[in-house]
């Protein structure tokens, strides 16, 4: 019982973040299993296990609050879908530990973009509802991410949600919605995926899924609220911190490095990204008078016009 309770409140806290955020389920909840001594192939085979169910309440949540594109989900989730099936049965017989420090870079530079692009200059059409994106940007975006996703044990959100945000075409909170509802395809494919490559293995640690899908499901609703109120400027600067700080712990692991230096870097990234939510704050306390002193010329006259309406909605 003890073990249940324990999962149930890491599920709750792992889907309070993704779905607020968008990412960080399967990477929280796999951490935690590898670190209590599963396999690679076996922690990711039963956090996915879980995200059918966490990832349907969450998707149902974000809908009844408004948060999901559709289209966006179509075009973004079955590539996810494909992706995630291959890279799970390729994990059940093959290590791609190579790929992580590639990976974790590539991510970090992402978010590093996105953190700063919300903060210190807020897309001009954040407000967006629906994307513009075609089916020839989000399929490979999507077949990437299934299949990273279920190879890596999480990165379906980081690889999405990131990628999407920072072409800045479409409101944080579609984004974040859209990803979340698209993910329920992706685990899907990766639980059939494991099962096919792990056998009656994939559906061990049974008592682990319970506590874990539990745990989402209770938190999936709130999840969804606090995604349509929180400012987009505050939303894409969090999400940008998240994926900066998962991937520098990656890095750090890969090239070994511990220490002092591990924790300078830390500190380092903790302290830039409290400024930079602090400022992102502040901008989203700001009246239309008080914007317009921060900027000067056509420049201002024309980016004012165009995020405060999202601003006044987002109150």
């Amino acid at each position: 019982m003890f073990n249940l309770l324990l999962f149930t409140l890491v599920g709750v806290g792992a889907q309070l973040v993704d779905g607020a955020l968008g990412m960080a389920f399967g990477v929280t909840a796999t951490t935690l299993l590898m670190i209590g001594g599963l396999g690679p192939a076996q922690a990711s085979a039963a956090v996915h296990l879980a995200e059918v169910g966490t990832t349907l309440a969450s998707g149902v949540s974000h809908w009844k609050f408004k948060n999901i594109d559709w289209k966006l989900v179509a075009k973004l989730g079955v590539p996810g879908a494909v992706g995630a099936f291959i890279g799970a049965t390729v994990l059940s017989g093959l290590s791609t530990e190579a790929a992580v420090p590639i990976t974790a870079t590539i991510l970090l530079a992402i978010g590093v973009y996105v953190a700063l692009r919300f903060s210190v200059r807020p897309p001009a059409v954040a407000d967006a509802r629906t994307t513009p994106h075609t089916a020839r940007f989000l399929s490979p975006l999507g077949l990437f991410g299934g299949f990273i996703d279920a190879s890596g044990g999480g990165g379906w959100g980081p690889i999405t949600t990131s990628t999407l945000l920072s072409r800045g075409k479409t409101a944080p909170r579609t984004v974040i919605g859209s990803v979340s509802a698209s993910e329920f395809l992706v685990a899907s494919a990766a639980s059939l995926g494991f099962l096919v490559g792990l056998g009656r293995e994939s559906a061990g640690n049974l008592l682990v899924v319970a506590g874990l899908a539990l745990g989402g499901v209770i938190a999936a609703p709130f999840a969804a609220w606090l995604v349509s109120r929180v400012p987009a400027t505050l939303l894409g600067t969090a999400v940008g911190g998240v994926i900066v700080l998962t991937n520098a712990q990656k890095l750090f692991k890969s090239f070994d490095i511990t220490g002092a230096v591990t924790v300078a870097g830390y500190l380092a990234i903790l302290g830039a990204w409290a400024a930079l939510l602090f400022y992102a704050w502040k901008r989203s306390t700001l009246t239309p008078a008080e914007a317009e002193g921060d900027f000067t010329g056509v420049e201002l006259a024309v980016e004012t016009e165009l995020t405060e309406p999202a601003v006044k909605r987002e109150r």
